[in-house]
């Protein structure tokens, strides 16, 4: 009878280590399409076997734990990338509209008024007495001042929209570390109790995957499977149990936002993720194209000022300035840019006193090919913009391409490491059905045979 109690007990617990492998199986079934999931495998140990004199009984099988499949090391490198992923897509989207402004084939930008502020100007000097002429050279200076005042305001708005997108942005950040923080302070003392925590820690790396795309992140095992997390530049994001959120408040020089850490403000230590991309637009791009606006309509402004001033108007008084003047530092010229001569008559076309000289509308129409904006011709200086415009941007989608193409890479690589194969699992679950059926056939045997044993003792 005590062997086959014994044999029993090792069926029965075959029975249970079978039992629970087909439902870590049936887990892994069930998580086929949920992202990021890392498929687990049952790892059986042999029990202690049992000595009796010479001979060694075997005691059965225990079913130890359920073991994540995961490569930490392929983990880190996806979250690098999506840290990139996040700064680039952030990037190229601001990017995308900040070029948008400067469409000439949807009648954005200012090479045309440009264009037909110097041609007003050639007309003029057809007929230097014609009112009419005179007319359109102001209403020509007028629209490319609009110009200036829309694609100003465009790119003020741009820049406002990134500052509120900065402000969410680091509210995600907060949510998440708070997330990630909790289910560290719950990861550790299951580890340290030896259990498995690994449906814990799966939810944490897809929480840190979701942070990395907004803030570039940096961690470190702090033990019993606990992360510590941090920028990369040292600022605190979780320490165990505890998150360490970060804050915003408006710079009064700016007017825009920036972000801190236990009072330290580190906006220009952030270096990738949607942060860092919205950061770069808001603080470096936007600010760069304005000046480079500022700078051209402030030389066009003084150059076209300067030669009015030389001539005479057709009534023979000395010429004005046709534009308002822009500050002298030339910032906020763009945004200044106004026509300063209403009347018609008070154009200084002439260069010589005389109503039908047009020596100084030449004077000003040959600046559409001469240097007056920081030793470039106005439309060489603004093309140049435009291009630099379309460069950064090409240059950027570039480097998004090849960001996406590793991440799918890598991806691939860790489907292939700790994805779950439908294939694959089945054929484990029926391996799994054929072993829970044959000891739950040696049960069945066991008991008849000790039903026969107990009815031969009543004989």
């Amino acid at each position: 009878m005590g062997t086959l109690s014994g044999s029993l007990s090792i069926a029965l617990q075959a029975l249970n280590a079978e039992q629970g492998a087909v439902a870590v199986t049936s887990n892994n079934i069930a998580n086929v399409n949920t992202p990021d999931y890392a498929r687990q495998v049952p790892v059986f140990e042999e029990n202690p076997p049992l000595a009796d004199g010479p001979l060694e009984f075997g005691t059965g099988v225990t079913l130890e734990q359920a073991q994540t499949i995961r490569d930490n090391i392929l983990q880190i490198r996806i979250d690098q990338e999506n840290q990139q992923s996040g700064q680039l897509n952030s990037f190229v989207n601001s990017m995308n509209q900040l070029q948008a402004l400067f469409n000439e084939d949807s009648g954005a930008g200012l090479q045309t008024p440009l264009s037909n502020f110097f041609s007003a100007w050639q007309q003029l000097s057809t007929d230097p007495t014609n009112l009419n002429y005179r007319q359109n050279v102001i209403t020509a200076a007028q629209s490319l001042a609009d110009a200036f005042h829309q694609i100003t305001s465009n790119l003020t708005t741009q820049q406002s929209n990134l500052n509120l997108s900065v402000q969410q942005t680091v509210q995600q950040v907060n949510t998440l570390t708070a997330q990630i923080a909790q289910l560290n302070g719950q990861v550790a003392p299951l580890s340290g109790a030896g259990e498995d925590p690994s449906g814990l820690i799966n939810q944490r790396d897809q929480l840190i995957e979701q942070l990395s795309t907004l803030v570039d992140v940096n961690y470190v095992d702090a033990g019993n499977n606990s992360l510590t997390l941090t920028t990369t530049s040292g600022t605190p994001l979780v320490v165990g149990n505890q998150s360490f959120s970060l804050t915003t408040a408006t710079d009064p020089a700016t007017g825009l936002t920036d972000i801190y850490s236990q009072e330290t403000n580190i906006s220009a230590n952030i270096s990738s993720g949607k942060l860092a991309g919205e950061l770069q637009i808001r603080d470096q791009q936007i600010p760069s194209v304005l000046g480079n606006l500022d700078t051209l309509a402030a030389g066009l402004a003084n150059a076209v000022n300067s030669q009015s001033q030389l001539g005479t108007d057709l009534n023979g008084n000395p010429g004005q300035d046709f534009f308002v003047p822009p500050p002298a530092s030339g910032q906020g010229a763009a945004e200044a840019l106004a026509v300063a001569v209403s009347n018609p008559s008070q154009i200084a076309a002439s260069s010589d006193g005389k109503a039908a000289d047009n020596g100084n509308a030449n004077a000003i129409a040959a600046f559409a090919n001469q240097a007056i904006v920081a030793g470039e011709t106005p439309t060489a200086f603004y093309a140049g913009m435009v291009s630099g415009i379309g460069d950064t941007l090409s240059n950027a989608q570039s480097e998004q391409s090849a960001n996406q193409l590793v991440l799918q890479q890598l991806d691939n690589q860790r489907g292939a490491r700790s994805g779950v194969s439908l294939n694959e699992e089945a054929a484990n679950l029926m391996c799994y059905q054929q072993a829970y059926d044959a000891a739950a056939r040696v049960v069945t045997i066991i008991s008849d045979l000790t039903q026969s044993a107990v009815e031969l003792g009543q004989d």
